[in-house]
């Protein structure tokens, strides 16, 4: 009750003191134009961070760790030597594997002239056909042997060649889990360290179901959709990259689809695990009329602005197409240069007298076929 007091006594007391009534007189706002503009369609959604490639470096033999080659966070080639393991007890078996091949050798050889004698009696008739076949069965077991025996050399040096632990992948190494001098065991859980592999790189993100036909029509095109990340604040463009590939299946706790996009990070903009906001071309409409989102106002008659005609506020129902980035296309209601309100709405109506208190003056208003004033919000 005291409030509408006051109200009335302020109304009526401010055309006596000789100011402008404030309920009555023009309002101060701000407007901007309409632009015609070629448009994207963007997506938007929260995306992580993901290394293209993850390998744990473990050790395949068990030995002592004695020398790690390359720094905690140095970028590493493929093939690239990181550490050795003592080396020693495995030349040792290399050894022992090649001195009993030698012997069986030896034995082959020896068997083997023995054959051919045999076979020289035995077209004269001077052993028996046992004995011949015999000595045949006794030159294939030390072939065999001696396969056996190629095997074992082959798996010492593979052993030996364990020992020296070389980078499968291009990456960054992360911190070392162990040092110099210790002994591992082959195929530990925690391994040496982890390598990451970040050029490329990789951006994980979910879209809703709803969208889920729109993305793939534009992931179908000739030319892969353009993906944009952005820092965490939306106010930085950190990398640019491009959709590579969907999913193929909808979550159906979250009713999203996974995406993955690809960034080359040549400058390491991206860092494994970091969050970011990616923005995901869809489409490009030409020529499109646009205007600010806040000049948007809602009623129950739909969607409508304020634009200013001859000083005045002129209500125009809009039908509107995407938005993106704080724009929204106008597909019917508005026509290019003409100025909407941003700020001021919330005392302004049909008619009202307004003043424009940043840039130039506002156009004139191109009619249109509808203006009529929509429900109050």
């Amino acid at each position: 009750m005291i409030g509408l007091v006051l109200f009335f006594l302020l109304r009526s007391k401010a055309p006596a003191e000789g100011g402008p009534n404030p309920w009555t007189g023009p309002v101060a706002v701000k407007v901007e134009a309409a632009r015609v503009e070629d448009f994207t369609v963007q997506l938007q959604a929260i995306g992580t961070v993901t290394p293209y490639n993850t390998v744990t470096v473990r050790s395949r033999v068990d030995g002592e760790l004695a020398r790690v080659l390359v720094r905690e966070g140095q970028h590493v080639e493929r093939g690239q030597l990181l550490a050795e393991i003592d080396a020693r007890p495995f030349r040792v078996q290399l050894a022992q594997a090649q001195g009993q091949q030698q012997q069986n050798m030896a034995q082959l050889k020896n068997a083997e002239s023995e054959l051919a004698r045999y076979e020289q009696l035995f077209k004269q008739d001077a052993v028996a056909r046992q004995q011949l076949d015999r000595q045949a069965a006794l030159v294939q077991q030390l072939r065999g042997t001696l396969q056996s025996d190629q095997a074992q050399v082959d798996n010492a040096k593979l052993q030996l060649s364990y020992t020296r632990i070389e980078a499968p992948i291009s990456g960054r190494v992360g911190l070392r889990r162990v040092d110099a001098g210790n002994l591992i065991t082959a195929n530990d859980a925690n391994g040496l360290f982890t390598l990451l592999q970040t050029k490329p790189i990789s951006v994980l993100f979910n879209v809703p179901e709803t969208q889920i036909a729109q993305v793939r029509t534009a992931y179908a095109g000739d030319v892969k959709p353009v993906a944009e990340a952005w820092d965490r604040n939306a106010s930085k463009r950190l990398a640019q990259g491009r959709l590579e590939t969907l999913d193929n299946q909808i979550d159906v706790a979250t009713g999203t689809l996974r995406l993955k996009a690809r960034f080359e990070n040549a400058d390491d903009s991206l860092f494994p695990n970091q969050f970011v906001n990616l923005r995901l071309a869809l489409q490009k409409l030409p020529n499109a009329v646009t205007i600010p989102l806040d000049a948007v106002q809602y009623g129950s008659r739909g969607s409508y602005v304020y634009a200013i005609n001859d000083g005045k506020a002129t209500v125009r129902m809009l039908e509107l197409g995407p938005s993106s980035n704080g724009r929204v296309v106008v597909a019917k209601g508005l026509n290019k240069d003409e100025a909407v309100v941003l700020e001021g709405l919330d005392r302004l109506r049909e008619g009202r007298e307004v003043i424009v208190t940043e840039g130039a003056a506002a156009p004139a208003a191109s009619p249109v076929a509808e203006t009529a004033a929509p429900a109050a919000r």
